[in-house]
Parts: structure tokens; sequence; C-alpha cells
């Protein structure tokens, strides 16, 4: 487990669900990037690609509740990303392209930030 894990993992206690899952996205972005950089790759680059799956269809469930304080845009947009998220890594695999892998990282983080700035605001209010 890398230190930024033990970080998230230590934080996670005192976050709600939509902070969870943005901090649970950026550790999946670090581990697609870290699986990628491997001589041996392919069982790595499996369990990174399948577990970043996994944390997609998860947030798809979790932006469909209608407790879950998110405009219809950024529900859409969202249900829009996983189903290319999942056809990106359905399709390709391991043989997924160095580019292809950071379109999904960049996706992540830029996810994951949007995520942690909403429930910023929303605490604020």
């Amino acid at each position: 487990m890398t230190l930024w894990s033990n970080k998230l993992n230590s934080v996670n206690d005192d976050l709600n669900i939509i902070e969870q899952q943005a901090l649970t996205l950026a550790e999946a972005a670090i581990q697609l990037d870290q699986a990628r950089s491997l001589e041996d790759r392919n069982a790595p680059l499996a369990h990174a690609l399948e577990h970043n799956l996994q944390l997609w269809v998860e947030l798809g469930v979790l932006v469909k509740d209608p407790e879950i304080q998110l405009t219809d845009s950024v529900r859409e947009n969202i249900l829009k990303l996983r189903d290319f998220i999942a056809s990106m890594i359905i399709q390709q695999g391991i043989n997924i392209s160095d580019a292809t892998l950071n379109t999904l990282i960049n996706i992540n983080f830029q996810i994951s930030e949007g995520l942690l700035e909403g429930a910023s605001r929303r605490k604020a209010d």
C-alpha cells in the first residue's frame, strides 16, 4: 500500500459517502498509473482495471440515489463517464493503450476533485 493509500484509509471514517468515493477514485487512478509502469504489468494492470470498473459501477449506483445531492446534469455526466470507462476496459482489457490509460486516470482525478469540491460547497451552505 502506498503512503497515499494509508492516508486515504485513515481519513475515510470522517468522510461522507461522496467524499469516500472521491478519494477511492483518486486511489484507483494511482493504482492504474503504478500498474502500467511495472515490467510484468499484466496481472497488476488487470486487477487495477477491474477495481476501477467496479468503482465506476458503484459510483453509478450511488449517483442514482435521490438522497445524494447532485444536479441532474452531474448525474447524467457521471453515468455517461461510467459507460465510457466500462466500454474501454471491457473492449481493451490489459491491452489498453497508454493514451486510454491516461484518459481513465485523468477522468478519475477530475471526477474525484469535482466530487470533493461539491461536497465542500454543500458543507459550507
